[in-house]
């Protein structure tokens, strides 16, 4: 069956459907010898010759990578500032992966890598509600006040910064005073920014759940293989229908699977 040329060179892991756009527009994609250009051009992969930057371009063995981001590392394929990449913490042979969302650099916590683009589409795109959960830890306590504009929402710079629930984390560590944040759809910085209209310094940020995923015992800088169960979860955590009567998606499992080094 024909498919989308721009959805079919991301389901191959060239990259993201919206970079696989662009790559199209600047003449790097042929199909039978031809340059394709339009946007919603369709092939027939077992029928044609496709080809990226002059290499043909074949369906590859997905892989779905688990990772505990440390602090200081980017997530992306370059930095030009030469800082550590978070990429470059799994073995080469793995293939060309990439990260689905980002956490600022300064973040750590659970991220995933893979070179599925359908998937990661599915995950990164707004409508699918994917929910995350995180700590942060702030160098003074929230007040009652606080949790309500969080709940409510905050403006910042033409932007409605919100959580979806906000809880303190039992006792008081080193790190200040914590909080467990679930988010929606979360903005650039979203949480750092939140705390400073709220006149607070982040400590420490972490995300620790992505849908019913947990970063449970995993250590800074390791990973593992999300097993085929977990990759069919996250898949299909979709926001249910505001027309149907399925129920919203679940709160995070609190029993995690034990970490596997990738190392």
């Amino acid at each position: 069956m024909p498919v989308r040329l721009h959805k079919y060179l991301a389901s191959c892991g060239v990259a993201s459907r919206r970079r696989c756009e662009q790559l199209m527009t600047e003449g790097r994609v042929e199909v039978d010898g031809v340059i394709v250009r339009e946007p919603g051009a369709q092939v027939e992969p077992e029928r044609q010759e496709i080809r990226c930057n002059g290499r043909i371009v074949r369906p590859e063995r997905n892989v779905y990578i688990a990772l505990h981001k440390p602090p200081g590392h980017v997530c992306s394929s370059r930095d030009p500032d030469g800082r550590p990449l978070v990429i470059d913490l799994v073995p080469a042979e793995l293939g060309r992966l990439y990260t689905i969302g980002r956490l600022d650099t300064n973040s750590e916590g659970l991220i995933l890598l893979t070179n599925d683009g359908d998937f990661a589409h599915r995950l990164s795109h707004p409508r699918h509600n994917i929910r995350k959960v995180y700590e942060i830890w702030l160098d003074a306590p929230l007040q009652e006040a606080d949790r309500s504009r969080w709940l409510a929402g905050i403006e910042d710079d033409g932007e409605l910064l919100r959580v979806l629930d906000l809880a303190p984390l039992p006792g008081r560590s080193g790190a200040g005073h914590g909080y467990r944040v679930v988010l929606g759809e979360g903005r650039n910085r979203h949480l750092r920014r939140m705390a400073t209209a709220s006149g607070r310094t982040t400590l420490r940020l972490m995300r620790v759940a992505i849908g019913d995923l947990v970063i449970g015992p995993m250590k800074r800088a390791s990973w593992r293989h999300l097993d085929p169960e977990e990759v069919a979860a996250l898949a299909g955590r979709v926001a249910p229908d505001p027309r149907s009567d399925c129920p919203p998606n679940r709160p995070p499992r609190q029993k995690p699977v034990p970490p596997r080094r990738g190392r």
